[in-house]
């Protein structure tokens, strides 16, 4: 049976924070403008997709009448929402701030606005950004930029004894490398960016990260890093030597470096920091905000909400990161925001 609450979520969206915890601050409200979303032609099990499905009002849940193990799930199952003991209303209003500030919102701040404790906050905002996470077959063309650039302590910041065990070269050693992909917009469109973190900034990694985004026989501009000699094979390459100039007519990567400049003062600024495990996250983050800035608030909020289903981030998963894989330098809380 279909699932109404009397409110009419299908034709409402908030378009400021204040109408958007005023709006979802009713539970049922709430649940029925998700309900909408997921279900815009009828509640279907996602288990095994039968659409006989009876509502249990009093448990915001519903039941499938198919006989298989699992048959009560409510709106939030195979979602990054599931088995949070947290109310869509707060949720939403997570997904919110984040999706909307421009330089992120420590887990800090968020657990203060919600009354929520800070790791519970931390959990959230991960969560949030691994549905930001949009993989994407349609390559880049037309005129392309491509940088790199390295996340990690500053080593003037370090204490003598912990420079010595982190810093053994120079530039970006010891550091996180992000690589960077932005095809120049236009007056019909705006830019768009690509980032992913990668091992290293040899030939044999950046060359087929950009041939797998980037059409054959695009113009791409990079600086004078001598990785992207191998790169005029398959396109129009030129490059620009920082030590020397910017800007040499229309050969710069100023666009990759104003997304780096966002990236750099949301960790710097918001952040503090961040583990190396944790990083591609805070740079799929901005990568959206960043793509999606032409855009309103609720517009952006509207974009994402279809993000969160179909994908979990399990607590035991986000922590198992932090042992698998090394920390980058000056590796400290966000806020009181990672885990050591």
């Amino acid at each position: 049976m279909p699932y109404n609450t009397g409110m009419n979520a299908a034709t409402y969206s908030p378009k400021t924070l204040v109408e958007a915890v005023q709006y979802f601050s009713n539970a049922d409200v709430a649940t029925e403008f998700f309900v909408q979303m997921r279900w815009p032609v009828g509640v279907c099990c996602p288990h095994c997709g039968s659409t006989d499905v009876a509502y249990l009002k009093n448990q915001r849940r519903w039941q499938c009448r198919e006989k298989h193990a699992r048959r009560q799930f409510s709106a939030k199952v195979g979602t990054i929402f599931e088995e949070s003991p947290m109310g869509l209303d707060k949720w939403f209003v997570a997904v919110w701030c984040i999706t909307n500030a421009k330089n992120g919102i420590s887990s800090c701040e968020l657990a203060r606005a919600l009354g929520i404790t800070q790791k519970s906050a931390w959990f959230m905002l991960h969560r949030v950004r691994h549905a930001m996470h949009v993989g994407s077959f349609e390559k880049f063309c037309g005129t392309v930029e491509s940088d790199e650039t390295f996340i990690g302590g500053k080593s003037r910041n370090m204490h003598l004894s912990r420079r010595r065990e982190k810093i053994h070269g120079t530039g970006g050693m010891g550091k996180a490398v992000v690589h960077g992909l932005i095809e120049r917009g236009n007056k019909k469109r705006g830019s768009k960016v690509k980032a992913t973190v990668v091992p290293n900034t040899k030939k044999s990694m950046l060359v087929p990260v950009i041939q797998q985004h980037v059409e054959a026989g695009s113009t791409v501009y990079t600086d004078s890093l001598q990785s992207y000699n191998a790169l005029s094979a398959m396109y129009v390459h030129d490059a620009i030597d920082h030590a020397e100039c910017y800007v040499r007519g229309a050969v710069h990567t100023n666009g990759m470096e104003n997304f780096w400049s966002l990236l750099k003062r949301s960790i710097n600024g918001t952040y503090v920091s961040v583990d190396a495990p944790h990083l591609g996250r805070y740079v799929d983050e901005q990568a959206f905000r960043f793509n999606e800035r032409k855009m309103d608030d609720g517009q952006r909020f509207n974009l994402i909400l279809p993000g969160v289903i179909g994908k979990r981030l399990t607590y035991k998963a986000l922590i198992g990161t932090l042992e698998e894989a090394p920390a980058a330098n000056n590796s400290v809380d966000e806020n009181g925001d990672l885990l050591n």
